[in-house]
């Protein structure tokens, strides 16, 4: 089910009037609805796929009580990988089988010897990654003794199977998001109508920003030997808003909706093309993520102590992970690895993190030095998401080889697509009003509510009729494929 459709239209008022006015005197009856009702969710696309996040719940659940009884340190040990096993397993296997299969072979075929061997027509369980990841937060934080085991499954199931964040994150973690289903919730309208100004500009951005952007994009990344340097180099910032637009866009959504009925969910996004370095940008772009990996990969391999040879093999690793969870390709692999050679720099000089404020911190307006990191991360950055974006190694390699071939001082040329100048001046308004509300939670947070009322509603109405009438064809949300 799409945040953006018309199903999820009358299914979130349903939930919503179900929770708030039938089943609101008992918090039991609550959770069980949000596991019902998140099965409901991701059983739409598929109902198959429902036994492996029950599953999923069941094996740490029960990992979880038997950590709490024993004192053991083996076989403490034994039972997290008992959880990590399985977890990864299913990953590994809906995800990675092929992958690991084909290469298997073409590394053999080049030493002479051809193994014969089927690929699987596996289906992708749409979010195995994000809830995999949830409920891995909670087996180590359990392990680790940061949190006690709960002894109720239903609060378990909820906190696994949570509909507004299942399926494309953030990727919560059980010390933060799991005691919110122990507790009453009591409906506060301010939280509410926050929340809906929250799925208001998440939509926003996923249909007037993304979807627009995808349409050029699309054309130019499918049609790249068609085009010169200067319109693949547009077409790679049309995917970069795209891609933000999109997944910034469900976070935005699913925090919204959290609201709602009464959770607050983890800030995923913190404006990341405003940030002056690499490293600045990966502390605001998927932070569930990121922070994820942090905690559970980089610190336990030591993190950034140690000496330099250690630092880059750290540096390199948490970044190619980060690539290779993305996705069952090389490019993801090429991707991460980019990203960590710009990281490096700034790691050895000590250096990545000066940049802890929000940028034009005294002011409205950056100065010409933070207007120029700003300018040369988001160049990279673009690079980068080439890689993400391209169908395979070669194709980004002479996608990109072509944006710095003499054809980039050419005059882009979209006849076949139509206009961009619209979605341009759709991104330009778009990063006005990120910028303006920069400082804030969400863009549209605080800043638009100390306008004058009427000024206000105009703007709110203003954003909806963009949605409705220049929304671009309907694409399924980029992160459900992770």
């Amino acid at each position: 089910m799409l945040f953006n459709s018309i199903d999820f239209a009358l299914f979130l008022p349903t939930v919503f009037l179900l929770y708030w006015f039938v089943f609101n005197k008992s918090l039991k009856l609550q959770n069980v609805l949000l596991v019902a009702s998140s099965y409901l969710f991701y059983g739409w696309w598929d109902w198959r796929f429902l036994s492996l996040i029950l599953f999923s719940s069941v094996v740490d659940y029960f990992i979880g009580r038997k950590l709490q009884d024993t004192e053991k340190a083996s076989k403490r040990k034994y039972l997290l990988w008992v959880s990590i096993i399985v977890n990864l397993g299913f990953l590994g296997f809906f995800k990675y089988y092929n992958f690991f299969l084909d290469n298997f072979l073409t590394a053999f075929s080049f030493f002479g010897n051809d193994i014969k061997a089927n690929s699987l027509n596996i289906i992708l369980p749409v979010g195995i990654s994000f809830y995999t990841f949830q409920t891995l937060s909670y087996t180590i934080d359990v392990y680790r003794r940061k949190l006690k085991p709960t002894k109720d499954f239903i609060a378990f199931s909820a906190f696994v199977s949570f509909f507004p964040q299942l399926v494309a994150g953030p990727i919560e973690r059980a010390t933060h998001l799991l005691p919110q289903f122990y507790s009453k919730r009591k409906f506060d309208s301010t939280k509410a109508v926050n929340g809906l100004r929250q799925i208001l500009w998440g939509l926003f951005k996923k249909v007037v920003i993304a979807d627009n952007c995808a349409q050029f994009a699309n054309e130019i990344f499918n049609n790249s030997n068609d085009y010169s340097g200067s319109s693949l180099l547009l077409g790679a910032v049309f995917f970069s808003f795209q891609i933000y637009g999109d997944f910034s866009g469900y976070s935005d959504i699913a925090i919204g909706t959290s609201r709602l009925f009464g959770f607050d969910l983890m800030k995923n996004f913190n404006f990341p093309y405003f940030s002056r370095d690499i490293a600045e940008f990966w502390r605001r772009w998927h932070i569930s993520l990121s922070t994820w990996f942090r905690d559970y990969l980089y610190i336990p391999l030591g993190g950034s102590r140690g000496g330099t040879s250690m630092k880059i093999r750290n540096t390199f690793i948490i970044f190619i992970v980060s690539g290779f969870w993305h996705g069952a390709n090389w490019t993801f692999i090429i991707w991460g690895a980019l990203n960590a050679i710009y990281f490096l720099p700034l790691l050895l000089t000590s250096n990545n993190r000066s940049n802890l404020d929000i940028v034009a911190q005294g002011g409205f307006f950056p100065n010409i030095k933070e207007t120029f990191q700003m300018v040369s991360t988001f160049f990279l950055t673009v690079i980068a998401w080439v890689f993400f974006r391209a169908d395979n190694v070669s194709h980004a390699f002479s996608y990109i080889s072509e944006i710095f071939s003499f054809s980039i001082f050419s005059i882009p040329e979209f006849d076949s697509m139509g206009n961009p100048m619209v979605t341009l001046l759709l991104i330009a308004v778009f990063l006005v009003i990120e910028w303006l509300g920069r400082r804030d939670e969400f863009a549209i947070s605080d800043f638009v509510t100390k306008w004058p009322r009427i000024l206000r509603w105009l703007f709110y109405y203003a954003i909806l009729f963009s949605i409705v009438s220049l929304g671009g064809k309907e694409q399924a949300f980029i992160y459900f494929q992770f």
